[in-house]
């Protein structure tokens, strides 16, 4: 399209602003096409339902305290006192029209927008797509998964009932475990003693403007480094670290996101009209007296609440300060640390592998054991605490001892991470082992050969150049060596139990790695296959066609 085809509207601003020029390059700029690259965008889609449905619970939500006697459409509450909080959320389910559609609609969007983040940094790590140069784009993804838990804990909190004052009743008890400036962060939040006057509004205020504007600017950065650095692709005929193999932003992505976007939409707005979440007419108003049974957060927080149902509590006093050791490793110590491990990861592998190259193509999981392992580790790690925030109920409900259940997860959440690694780098081992199989032989054809010699062999048929193509499109990796004690001139090398740890990690991220094979193994292979074929095709062996179900 010539600038002269532009209509009325877009002329008058190319003229002045020139998104014309700037228009043609980034329209045309090609995004590849995978299922899980939609990951991403269904954590976007989600964010933009937040938005929209927010903006209209905020028109009738009424963040205060303030103790007012309830007189609506829900008899079973009426003429109880609660806080107009409560309220006005009872308000919005049951008197305002489309009201309850469009809260169940806001919480199933949170929690897929959590969900789809965590998924989508997932299929991240698994891939190595935060390798050079995405170190940054990984740390701001995983901020916002961090402001995105925080942003649905505080929304969780606003409503004032009895569910959510329970669970915000357990987070000031874990804000007070901190030494020193534990109460001082307690009034600051609270606005004075637990529940205090002030929370809900203050929450308000952080949920509808600080965390949600946080977001959005990271989004955009996000977003901005994607087409900077160009999207990762997975290997395969044509794709190389030089371009980029898919389809232009216009036309075809942006019906294909734009359609995305309502398939999204729909199902969460069909989660919100058919599956109930949140009933907090159920619960009732908060009151500090009480605890509603059974209770639990939203699933994202169920980890930082199992860390501290598995501890065992443990306190010590130092010169009159009792240290409650129960909350502070499990809820100040434990998840921050896993948090910090997790963000740093991509600095963490590029220092120990030493690889400083700029990476757009994807590997396969199974091509890097090791880091498939850690991440099988974490995953483990995170699901064990998980399960610890609902150890009543599966004791409970499968009718088991409580102290059992918990005794069984003390152990193995140190256990279970281990043996989870060590099972999940052998499984991929294996699939390399597998895929070299297939490079050098082919794949079986179920007929067996005899040799003049007597000796039965199967047949093989090569794969195809893609499938080949696509299972060598990675790289021999070799650990990092120590090298020599001194230099040339006899000097000490520096920092030499440095590089030592360094080497013998690196040992131990590669080790047992399986080498895709060189160039004259795969010919040598070929060589013997097509000699096995020709000595088949003169006759010179007997064959049989080997038939499971007539054999059995």
């Amino acid at each position: 399209m010539s600038d002269k085809d532009f209509p009325p509207p877009v002329k008058y601003l190319d003229d002045r602003l020139g998104i014309g020029k700037i228009g043609r390059k980034n329209l045309r700029k090609v995004f590849p096409d995978h299922w899980s690259f939609m990951l991403g965008e269904i954590a976007l889609y989600s964010f933009i339902i937040l938005i929209l449905t927010g903006v209209f619970l905020t028109f009738w939500f009424k963040p205060s305290m303030a103790e007012v006697e309830y007189q609506g459409s829900y008899s079973l509450l009426k003429g109880l006192h609660m806080s107009e909080a409560y309220a006005s959320t009872l308000d919005i389910s049951f008197d305002i029209r489309g009201g309850l559609l469009m809260r169940q609609i806001h919480h199933w969007a949170a929690v897929l927008f959590i969900a789809a983040m965590m998924v989508h940094l997932l299929r991240i790590f698994f891939t190595g797509a935060f390798r050079k140069p995405r170190e940054l784009n990984w740390v701001i993804g995983f901020t916002m998964l961090f402001l995105g838990i925080i942003e649905g804990f505080i929304g969780y909190g606003l409503p004032d009932d009895l569910l959510s004052g329970t669970g915000l009743r357990i987070t000031q008890g874990m804000i007070q475990a901190s030494p020193v400036i534990g109460t001082y962060m307690s009034f600051f939040i609270f606005g004075g003693e637990f529940p205090g006057d002030e929370f809900v509004s203050r929450f308000f205020t952080v949920h509808v403007l600080l965390i949600p504007g946080l977001i959005l600017a990271l989004v955009t950065v996000h977003l901005f480094l994607v087409v900077y650095h160009k999207h990762t692709q997975y290997a395969g005929p044509g794709r190389t670290n030089n371009n980029v193999v898919g389809y232009p932003l216009w036309p075809v992505y942006t019906a294909k996101a734009g359609g995305f976007f309502f398939v999204v939409f729909g199902i969460t707005a069909l989660m919100g009209a058919l599956m109930q979440i949140n009933p907090v007419w159920l619960y009732g108003p908060y009151n500090p007296a009480e605890v509603t049974a059974g209770s639990q957060p939203d699933w994202y927080m169920g980890w930082l609440e199992g860390s501290v149902r598995i501890m065992p509590g443990i306190e010590s006093s130092f010169w009159g300060i009792t240290l409650s050791w129960n909350l502070i490793i499990p809820a100040l110590l434990v998840p921050p640390a896993f948090v910090t491990l997790v963000a740093l990861y991509p600095f963490i592998e590029a220092w120990i592998t030493g690889d400083k190259r700029e990476h757009h193509l994807l590997d396969r999981p199974r091509n890097m054991p090791t880091r498939t392992g850690i991440g099988a580790a974490f995953i483990t790690f995170y699901g064990l605490l998980w399960v610890g925030g609902g150890n009543d109920l599966i004791a409970t409900h499968f009718g088991l001892s409580l102290n059992s259940v918990t005794w069984f997860l003390r152990f193995a959440v140190f256990l279970g991470p281990i043996l989870a690694f060590w099972i999940t780098r052998r499984i991929a081992i294996s699939l390399q082992r597998a895929d070299n199989e297939r490079i050098l032989h082919g794949l079986e054809t179920g007929i067996i050969v005899r040799s003049p010699d007597g000796a039965y062999s199967e047949k093989h048929t090569p794969i195809s150049d893609y499938e080949a193509y696509e299972l060598t499109a990675r790289d021999r990796i070799l650990p990092l060596e120590t090298g020599p004690e001194t230099d040339d001139n006899g000097v000490r090398a520096p920092r030499r139990a440095l590089k030592k740890l360094r080497s013998k990690l690196s040992q131990f991220y590669y080790a047992d790695a399986v080498q895709k094979p060189t160039r004259e193994e795969v010919q040598e292979a070929h060589e013997h296959s097509h000699d096995a074929d020709e000595i088949h095709e003169l006759g010179e062996t007997e064959t049989y066609r080997e038939v499971t179900s007539d054999r059995s």
